[in-house]
């Protein structure tokens, strides 16, 4: 059985103050990269409504160098709340590409210190800030005098296990005007590997007075709670656990409001988010949302009888139609087979990513 602590569950029922904008959820949607479009965000806002959103990360040099915005950018005049990542090493850039997100409408501006990629890390930006600790407070200064909303960070716990610097290094992204800060739970060296150490989240939120948020390995609602009371973090973010399922934001959302848990949703209701989430990007994007649907059709088709065999057939689709049309006749199989026999056996790693 799932439950919170009286003392947490107070806790988490008042808003999240980010300085002086509050969010009236304490679970955020993680910027990811190649996903947190303006249809993914729609999709994941239809479960959490009140939730702060974030969108793909933006290269501030990129940014500098042209006329016209990035399709990354682009955020509905409606969604909010709504957060626009940015990365680089320069504080300059940083400070300009800031200036415009909040002319584009964002909340927040959150400044990534914590992609482990190397075309990130290798031009200074993401998780290799976190070696360069006094460049990170200068960007974070420059930003935050360049703008009137908060300014945040996410990041990593250390470069390597033998570089662990998230006190030192958080306790100087406050010192210098970051009204919050997310920590992901894994070194640089790590990547996605091995499990989030939220110990050294617990260290975070012990020595810091701004928010602190905890990401890494959220993947149901269970996990979620069991990291909210090990860390006593303000808030959790949502990561790789949204992918292919936009439910599970909301799904925590409401049981950190009611203590209710939401039913899981279906096989089948799944597959029709997975038909709106194809349509919504072809509208969006044309053909070339078609060819980012790819890779989404395949993360929703999961865990029940089919399932590979239509996998396979979706990351293949070529236009709209083909795709539709895959995704109504798994649909149809899939009705008149009982729900206890929809769920195949499913390896550990599958389980967490579909959150079931």
């Amino acid at each position: 059985m799932v439950t919170l602590s009286p003392a947490l569950q107070k806790h988490l029922a008042t808003p999240l103050k980010i300085g002086h904008f509050e969010v009236n959820s304490r679970v955020l949607q993680s910027p990811l990269s190649g996903v947190t479009d303006m249809v993914f965000r729609r999709l994941v806002r239809q479960y959490a409504p009140t939730s702060m959103m974030y969108t793909e990360m933006v290269n501030a040099t990129g940014l500098h160098y042209v006329k016209e915005l990035p399709k990354i950018m682009e955020v509905d005049p409606n969604e909010r709340p709504i957060s626009i990542q940015l990365f680089d090493c320069r504080p300059d850039f940083l400070a300009e590409a800031a200036q415009r997100a909040v002319e584009e409408g964002a909340d927040t501006v959150d400044i990534n210190m914590g992609c482990p990629v190397n075309k990130i890390t290798k031009n200074g930006g993401g998780s290799s800030l976190l070696r360069q600790p006094e460049l990170a407070e200068e960007i974070v200064r420059s930003v935050v005098n360049a703008v009137d909303v908060p300014v945040t960070v996410k990041t990593r716990i250390g470069w390597t296990d033998q570089e662990i610097n998230i006190l030192d290094f958080a306790s100087r992204m406050e010192a210098a005007g970051a009204k919050m800060i997310t920590v992901h739970g894994r070194t640089r060296a790590q990547g996605y590997n091995g499990n989030a150490r939220w110990e050294w989240i617990k260290k975070v939120k012990d020595i810091l007075s701004i928010p602190v948020i905890a990401n890494g390995d959220i993947f149901s609602v269970e996990s979620a709670v069991k990291c909210l009371e090990e860390t006593g973090a303000d808030g959790v973010m949502c990561s790789r656990g949204t992918m292919g399922y936009p439910f599970l934001v909301g799904e925590v959302d409401h049981f950190l409001k009611t203590g209710e848990l939401k039913p899981t949703p279906t096989a089948i209701a799944r597959l029709h988010c997975a038909r709106s989430h194809l349509q919504m990007l072809y509208d969006y994007k044309g053909d070339r949302g078609v060819r980012e649907a790819r890779k989404h059709m395949t993360w929703y088709a999961k865990s029940f009888v089919g399932a590979a065999d239509l996998r396979g057939q979706l990351s293949l689709i070529e236009n709209v139609q083909q795709g539709l049309d895959l995704i109504d006749r798994a649909i149809d199989r899939l009705i008149n087979i009982p729900e206890s026999d929809l769920a195949p056996a499913m390896d550990p790693e599958i389980a967490q990513l579909v959150a079931l």
